[in-house]
């Protein structure tokens, strides 16, 4: 087996790490789980979760992927296996590949809508809509913006199928094109040094679009401060802690913010070296990506709404979800800022960015996969992803309520048992005092004991009760959708699950005769 590739410095693995971690949700879906979840008060399980289900997780996937690096694997069904000696440890551990190749699967389709839209901020395509003064509501103001996207995508007509527009099939290709060609690089010369550039990038981008947002005037209404903005955000309803919905609300984000749960990390971790720091990096990469989600995320689009359209229309808009807060709302907003097109490239542009260091984090557990059980060589198993990408995202791209459906399965309920199975297989069947001792391991400044507990008993438990919750609240409602949509998703998440099984076994068959 060829010699498995490192990352080439301390500072590019944490930026890649954080890659991996800041995506779209922080700047789209973070505002609006907060705006609807009470505010301020929303921080307080936010952050609580951060502490006993965010942090915990993050070593402990930091640990198992640096133990399945020394030898030799970076994916969960060969980590799982040599942690858990048991015949099904490598099939549990199928939901590390599997998951992260449904996300991209739309994913990176949603990332290039994001190009799109900052090619056509800074050439002003944008639509021209009336004056935002006199407008009776924000959704008739916003009809346009709505149109705008709806025409893009395809979703304006009737039926089962979407007829998006021909710049969007050009879009993904440039999308789908650049991230396959960076994973081609490797993970020194392609994936740590695309995160070198676009992560500082980022944080620039969105410091510049903070600093303009924090600074605007309302057009509707003089008495509107950006003070009185931030308080539609930050003042807290404490009523909201005593909502189950709310607390579900902050771990579920904690769990989006991280990409915990999915593998990606395990991989990242399993190019480090055998005595790396993990205990600061595995700190230093969570609190960089909640830095960006709180102050950037929680600011940029929430506050410009509140300015523009009033605490009601905020309100309003949020409610439409993170596609109508971020790609309708903003550029209406641009529209009637000074320089707004130069700020809408920015702001499209910032998503694109974050969206695409997530697109090469995601695809990493497979590359790693064929890479280590198969011997392919990185060029091989990049070209043949490539490939089922492009088959695959027709799915999204053309079947109405596919995305949506795909998306419940394998980002909101799939993670959270894969992550539940992780902090068991990790703490339980390794052993918690290995375990304990892995997270360690080379550590500067030890992780304070008070972790070991959380990570042995309290992280599982939350866990737990948090897919007990999901399954009573949500389940019951998305199986009743009986949409053709949703069960062509349904249809293909299963036949992709069985080849998912069918390739590891044959894996798991290669490896015996290659032992014998």
């Amino acid at each position: 087996m060829a010699q498995r590739e490192r990352w080439g410095s301390r500072i590019g693995l944490i930026l890649a790490m954080a890659g991996n971690a800041i995506g779209l949700g922080n700047f789209l879906r973070f505002p609006v789980q907060a705006a609807e979840n009470g505010g301020g008060a929303f921080m307080i399980p936010y952050f609580i979760s951060f502490i006993i289900l965010g942090i915990p997780l993050m070593w402990v996937e930091w640990g198992m992927g640096r133990y399945g690096g020394s030898i030799g694997h970076g994916t969960t069904p060969a980590v799982f296996d040599a942690m858990w000696k048991s015949r099904i440890a490598k099939y549990v551990g199928i939901l590390g590949i599997f998951l992260p190749l449904v996300i991209l699967i739309y994913y990176t389709y949603i990332c290039s809508w994001t190009l799109a839209f900052s090619i056509s901020s800074i050439f002003g395509f944008f639509p021209e809509a009336d004056s935002i003064v006199g407008a009776t509501s924000s959704s008739e103001y916003l009809a346009p913006y709505a149109n705008y996207l709806g025409t893009y995508i395809g979703s304006t007509g009737d039926g089962l199928f979407l007829k998006p527009h021909y710049s969007a099939y050009i879009f993904f290709a440039i999308t789908l094109g650049g991230g396959m060609l960076i994973l081609a690089k490797g993970i020194a010369g392609g994936i740590e040094r695309l995160c070198k550039i676009a992560i500082p990038a980022l944080f620039i981008m969105a410091t510049i679009l903070f600093v303009r947002i924090v600074t605007l005037d309302s057009p509707t209404d003089p008495t509107m401060t950006t003070a009185r903005a931030f308080a539609f955000l930050w003042e807290p309803d404490l009523s909201g802690l005593f909502s189950a919905k709310v607390w579900l609300a902050a771990a579920g984000q904690v769990f989006f913010t991280l990409s915990l749960g999915l593998g990606a990390v395990i991989t990242y971790a399993s190019y480090i070296k055998r005595d790396e720091d993990i205990a600061l990096d595995g700190l230093s990469t969570a609190s960089l990506n909640s830095f960006a989600e709180v102050v950037f995320g929680s600011t940029i689009a929430i506050v410009s709404a509140v300015l523009f359209f009033g605490v009601d229309g905020a309100a309003e808009v949020s409610a439409g979800g993170a596609f109508s807060l971020g790609l309708i709302s903003m550029p209406a907003i641009f529209s009637h800022m000074p320089a707004g097109e130069f700020f809408g490239f920015l702001w499209f542009g910032l998503l694109y960015i974050a969206g695409l260091t997530s697109v090469v984090a995601l695809s990493q557990p497979v590359i790693a996969f064929f890479e280590d059980e198969f011997d392919w060589s990185r060029k091989k198993a990049v070209f043949w992803l490539t490939l089922f990408f492009v088959i695959t995202t027709a799915l999204p791209m053309f079947i109405k309520g596919s995305l949506d459906e795909l998306d419940f399965w394998v980002a909101t309920f799939a993670l959270v048992i894969l992550a539940l199975f992780e902090i068991i297989i990790f703490f339980w069947f390794f052993g918690s005092d290995r375990a304990w001792e892995e997270i360690n391991r080379g550590a500067q400044v030890r992780v304070p004991r008070l972790f070991y507990y959380f990570m042995k008993y309290i992280t599982p438990l939350f866990l737990c009760i948090i897919l007990i919750a999901w399954v009573y609240e949500q389940l019951p409602s998305v199986l009743s959708n009986g949409d053709t949509g949703v069960w062509a998703a349904r249809l293909f998440l299963a036949v992709l699950l069985m080849v998912h099984f069918a390739v590891v076994r044959a894996a798991w068959k290669r490896r015996g005769r290659r032992n014998q």
